[in-house]
């Protein structure tokens, strides 16, 4: 494979089976420059740890996964969820990276007293579950910026609204992001989430007239739908997205930023790292470099 990568980054849920340490060697392998990272990788490793292993190998980290689920509807619950995401900002900081995705959540579950959730009984209030949403994103706002990070609000297909994200479109997620400067809370255009919104050439446009665009993520979406509709995604191509569209409209607003390939499928998982930043990287120099 040849071509231009250096906008293109791994991200660490492609290669699910590799360590952090793995994927960083696998990205160096492969001549990529960056690499986005999912939080489960950093505590296997320890946040200093994870830091130090992508700095000495000359990556950029082009975003930390995931902050979020910040729906609940208890005071524990959502005192608990806070201080996660207060960990996770700090742990963004210390990677360098000042791109924290926020996966927000979907409806809460009702639970016994000290026990887990109840079968059956989930929330209803999805109106309700945005504005929680919003009012704690104000909460985490001003911690965020005092460390130089920024939330990076991702907007899921709305197959995910009950159990993942109550946010299902670019349009609510800038809407939520609007009152805030845009280095302090920004959006992550995911084309696995966005590409069936009619209304999204506008919304990549308002994004980019605000700067909000934090990240450009990019996988394709398969069918038939997996049992579990999560591992749904395929390498670029290999679906139903409009590839050369989408990242039209995304380079037209001026982002220069990186290009994170993230891909949850079991085969895609199953087969050796190796030859999925490969087959990863070809897809992204035929089918969206020429449109970047």
């Amino acid at each position: 494979m040849t071509g231009d990568v250096s906008r293109l980054s791994l991200n660490t849920a492609t290669t699910k089976r590799w360590t952090l340490r793995e994927a960083v060697d696998g990205a160096v392998r492969a001549g990529l420059p960056a690499i986005g990272v999912w939080r489960d990788r950093v505590q296997e490793a320890g946040v200093g740890e994870s830091a130090k292993i992508i700095a000495d190998a000359g990556l950029r980290v082009s975003s930390l996964c995931r902050g979020g689920f910040l729906t609940a509807d208890d005071d524990a619950a959502a005192t608990a969820a806070l201080d996660d995401n207060r960990r996770a900002i700090v742990e963004a900081a210390t990677l360098g990276t000042r791109e924290l995705i926020m996966v927000v959540g979907g409806l809460p579950a009702a639970s016994a007293p000290g026990g887990p959730a109840l079968p059956g009984t989930a929330g209803r209030d999805i109106v309700g579950a945005r504005q929680r949403v919003a009012d704690r994103i104000g909460e985490l706002a001003p911690f965020a910026a005092g460390h130089g990070v920024r939330l990076v609000l991702e907007p899921l297909h709305p197959i995910f609204a009950a159990d993942r994200a109550v946010i299902s479109t670019l349009g609510q997620a800038l809407d939520i992001a609007e009152p805030y400067p845009a280095d302090v809370v920004g959006v992550v255009i995911d084309t696995y989430h966005v590409w069936w919104d009619p209304d999204l050439q506008r919304q990549v446009a308002r994004a980019g007239s605000s700067g909000r665009i934090a990240s450009y993520q990019v996988c394709d979406w398969t069918l038939p739908l997996a049992a579990d509709a999560l591992l749904s995604r395929g390498h670029v191509g290999d679906g139903y997205i409009d590839f050369a569209t989408i990242t039209r409209w995304v380079a037209e607003t001026g982002y220069t930023g990186d290009v994170e390939v993230e891909i949850f499928n079991q085969s895609i998982w199953d087969t050796p790292g190796d030859e999925t930043v490969a087959t990863l990287a070809d897809r992204y120099v035929r089918l969206v470099l020429p449109y970047l």
